[in-house]
């Protein structure tokens, strides 16, 4: 199988919310996609698609339930920072952008450095820096 491209489909509350949470922390609006069910998303240099969905659209378009972000993560994915200055700069753009700092940046392992948040539905994101990458 040979798959032209991946996107994430994540659901949330109130649209107007996300976008403005992720306009402030700069991501790209995917002016492709714009409709009052969805508000989509590109990420980083190859600009990876992340898709919100109100959470009705998104439950009916995936057959069930969809994950209690209270109790666990669906997914966590990695924002590559290039420098502990960088990390620590999106720390506090997430704070004023509305997110939930769920650790504060910290080393983890010698040249690993990040923190993990949260988006106002809970989505979580680890920001992370490793020297070399």
């Amino acid at each position: 199988m040979n798959t032209k491209q991946i996107w994430a489909n994540l659901a949330v509350k109130d649209l107007e919310r996300t976008t403005s949470f992720y306009t402030n922390l700069g991501f790209k609006s995917n002016n492709s996609c714009p409709s009052k069910e969805l508000m989509s998303f590109m990420v980083g240099d190859n600009n990876f698609v992340i898709h919100f969905f109100i959470e009705s659209k998104l439950k009916t378009a995936s057959n069930g339930e969809l994950a209690n972000l209270k109790k666990g993560n669906e997914v966590l994915f990695t924002l590559a920072a290039s420098s502990v200055d960088e990390v620590n700069q999106w720390e506090l753009e997430v704070k004023n952008a509305g997110g939930t700092i769920v650790s504060k940046p910290h080393e983890f392992g010698e040249g690993y450095y990040g923190f993990v948040f949260s988006d106002p539905d809970g989505h979580k994101f680890n920001v992370f820096y490793m020297d070399g990458f």
